[in-house]
């Protein structure tokens, strides 16, 4: 969570990659942070939380954008936790028709191809009429719905005699003078608010020196009226087009290419890639050799392509990506505009990507080769460990004794290379014995492979045991640690080894007098906990799994005409009691060495014999 930017943005939670919802937020740390480490959510806020295993971001520039793309997106998925909107209503827009001859700027909710001019969307209608209002201050257009008629003048309405109209229903302007003051009012609507932005300021300012305080506070209202309302707003474009935007961040290492893409005028999405060994890189190459490797047989062109920078052979590649798509395709480098905001805004998601992807690279580090780094310094070690091998005892008052060998390697589990032992020489309940009878074993064999894989020139990490530990943990304090030391010298072995105490998690040294005590959040302790964690489930599972089969099988010399092999044939194809009962007599008959009779009797006993058709909690 900590690797959350401070920035507005949309977040999209998910399980096993499918989209469960999507939202926005001002702050994505604190919003995506309260979902997990809250509390007071509602039963569909906390039914959701069960299920998410995964989410994504996508970073905004404002909260309008990010509101404009939760929508976007939502519509995109239709995640089943949202809610899913039916149309564009709740987006207002303001409408200009230049081909009437005295148009007017007006409050929309929809949007059509008609020919008119549409600005938006806004984040709400009170901003907006607060926003026309202003405009009718400065511009003077008309508002009445009903459209002027030079041939029947109508006397002029209250806004003509405040100066909010320059009344063309009364005949009082010309087309053109009016035109004009249209185009002013579309530039502004366009962004080019400064001239309005400084007339108003400098009201502002006279009105607080001449002591006019209210006026001045109105006046600085409105300023933040129009500041909000110009945001830029490059979530959605009502001008259409499709086009992705490319854009790539590098940290002298490695880089990573952003693309975000725009479909039918909407951003609809974006996705990230990591660029080994590329950090270096003039950003035209690694863009030129990012567009020839993306745009394959997988993801579609679009019409136009807007990057962060043209690379050297520019034409050439455009020719080859307009072959591919069948059609011309456009790369373009914005130097301004809504179009170069698009391209800041994926460099920014690219930034970001990147930092994530870097934070994460040095999390695993400290996690793995990092924390057996920091192990060997705290007991001493000249080289960090490579191989570090966990063992643990599991029995049940002794009895079905077992014990598990875990590898990690370079810090990481290597699962291929556990092993179980099943305890042969040892009566009862002796952990220590036990101990020292696997470490025994386990160095014997292991030596042996080594000299003979090291006599026909082999190499020792394909040779199973032949590879021996760099550094063996035992799950106990010193006397298990003496017991396993001593059987591996006896074997011939003499690497390091030392034991963890479960209760203050105390890291005992051979012949140490007092214990290591690391830092709880130490990655050292932490790893040396994972492996102790790992070796004492490995054991468990393996002991309840033996259990489970020697209670099958010792419930089974019950039957009779049940002998040996087909209480071993059953064992082996139903595993368990549950199983068992489940089965029907045709499943038992299936059994290599079951008869029909046979299978029928151990149906019957199941139902009515020692069983009684009971459940006795057996273990699988």
């Amino acid at each position: 969570m900590a690797l959350l930017p401070e920035s507005p943005g949309c977040y999209l939670m998910k399980r096993q990659g499918d989209i469960l919802y999507v939202g926005k937020a001002v702050h994505l740390r604190n919003r995506v942070r309260s979902y997990f480490y809250g509390r007071d959510h509602t039963p569909k806020v906390a039914a959701m939380v069960e299920k998410i295993d995964d989410f994504d971001i996508m970073l905004c520039d404002t909260n309008l954008e990010a509101l404009i793309l939760e929508c976007n997106l939502i519509k995109l998925h239709k995640p089943y936790y949202n809610i899913l909107l039916k149309d564009d209503k709740h987006y207002p827009y303001i409408r200009i028709d230049e081909r009437e001859i005295f148009p007017r700027a007006e409050l929309t909710r929809r949007t059509e191809k008609d020919g008119a001019r549409y600005f938006g969307p806004y984040i709400g209608a009170n901003a907006v009429r607060e926003v026309l209002e202003v405009l009718r201050q400065t511009f003077p257009l008309r508002t009445c719905a009903a459209p002027p008629d030079p041939e029947k003048p109508r006397r002029p309405c209250v806004h003509h005699e405040i100066g909010q109209c320059l009344a063309p229903c009364a005949g009082r302007v010309t087309p053109d003078a009016y035109r004009l003051i249209v185009r002013e009012v579309i530039a502004f609507l366009q962004g080019k608010s400064a001239p309005v932005l400084k007339r108003l300021r400098e009201e502002m300012g006279e009105a607080a020196a001449g002591l006019q305080y209210e006026r001045a506070a109105l006046l600085r209202d409105r300023i933040g009226d129009i500041e909000r309302l110009l945001e830029a707003q490059r979530a959605l474009s009502t001008g259409g087009g499709e086009r992705d935007i490319i854009a790539v961040a590098q940290d002298g290492l490695d880089a990573m290419a952003q693309v975000l893409y725009v479909r039918g005028g909407r951003m609809i999405g974006g996705d990230s890639f990591a660029l080994e060994r590329a950090g270096d890189e003039e950003k035209g190459e690694v863009i030129a050799n990012f567009l020839m490797q993306y745009y394959g047989d997988t993801h579609p062109l679009p019409q136009e392509v807007l990057t962060q920078a043209l690379p050297k052979d520019a034409e050439m590649i455009e020719s080859a990506l307009s072959e591919r798509r069948g059609g011309r395709v456009r790369l373009h480098t914005p130097a301004r505009g809504e179009k170069r905001g698009l391209v800041l805004l994926a460099e920014k998601n690219a930034r970001d990507a990147l930092e994530k992807r870097n934070a994460r690279a040095r999390e695993s580090f400290e996690r793995t080769r990092g924390a057996a780094r920091a192990l060997a310094d705290a007991l001493g070690m000249p080289e960090a460990p490579r191989r570090i091998e966990g063992y643990d005892i599991s029995n049940t008052q002794g009895a079905l004794s077992v014990a598990s060998m875990v590898v990690f390697i370079d810090g990481m589990p290597s699962r291929k290379e556990y092993r179980h032992y099943r305890i042969k020489t040892v009566v009862g309940a002796n952990d220590f014995a036990s101990m020292e009878e696997v470490l025994g074993r386990r160095f014997r064999r292991g030596i042996a492979e080594r000299d003979k894989r090291l006599a026909e020139g082999l190499a020792l990490e394909d040779g199973g045991f032949a590879d021996l530990p760099d550094l063996v943990l035992i799950d106990g304090g010193p006397e298990q640690l003496a017991f396993a030391r001593r059987a591996m010298h006896a074997a011939g072995g003499d690497v390091p080894m030392f034991g963890l105490a479960k209760c203050l998690e105390e890291i005992w040294l051979p012949g140490a007098r007092e214990p290591i005590l690391l830092d709880r959040r130490s990655p050292a302790l932490h790893l040396i906990q994972r492996v102790r964690d790992e070796a004492h489930r490995f054991a468990i599972t393996r002991h309840r799994s033996l259990r489970a089969k020697q209670t099958v099988r010792s419930r089974l010399e019950e039957i009779e005409g049940i002998g040996p092999k087909r209480r071993a044939a059953l064992l082996k194809r139903f595993k368990t009691m549950e199983a068992l009962r489940a089965a029907t007599v045709d499943d038992m008959a299936d059994v290599p060495g079951m008869s029909r009779a046979a299978a029928e009797g151990v149906y019957a006993w199941m139902r009515k014999g020692g069983e009684g058709g009971k459940d006795h909690g057996d273990s699988p």
